[in-house]
């Protein structure tokens, strides 16, 4: 699956997308692919201050452990609980209803383009 275009990413495999001053952040197709089936995430609360690749939270798949990493410096808004209560909305559909969090910004950093994170996972 290409990137969508609409989004940005990073080369942990989250994508980011841009609302204002709120970034929802989810892993891509990739990456999920990569974990194979998951059954457990764990998310950082509302109100957790979160800095730029460091990690906040945890995927874990019937394969391996998978760490989330903070694309952004800011502050959790929200968790998606849904992910929380139901760990395949990970794979089922990782850039709609799989999405794990909403962070408030103040800086953006670069971030990849769809393009340019195709490259990188054609490798």
């Amino acid at each position: 699956m290409a990137a969508p275009e609409n989004l940005k990413y990073t080369e942990e495999h989250e994508w980011v997308l841009i609302d204002g001053d709120i970034a929802t952040v989810g892993i891509t197709d990739y990456a999920q692919a990569a974990l194979g089936d998951v059954v457990f995430v764990d998310l950082p609360e509302e109100g957790t201050a979160v800095a730029a690749a460091a990690v906040v939270g945890e995927i874990e798949s019937t394969k391996s452990v998978g760490e989330l990493f903070a694309p952004i410096d800011g502050e959790v808004v929200e968790a998606n609980q849904a992910v929380v209560d139901s760990p395949d909305l990970v794979n089922s559909d990782p850039y709609g209803a799989g999405w794990l969090i909403k962070v408030r910004f103040t800086e953006l950093p670069t971030l990849l383009d769809a393009a340019a994170y195709d490259e990188l996972t054609s490798k």
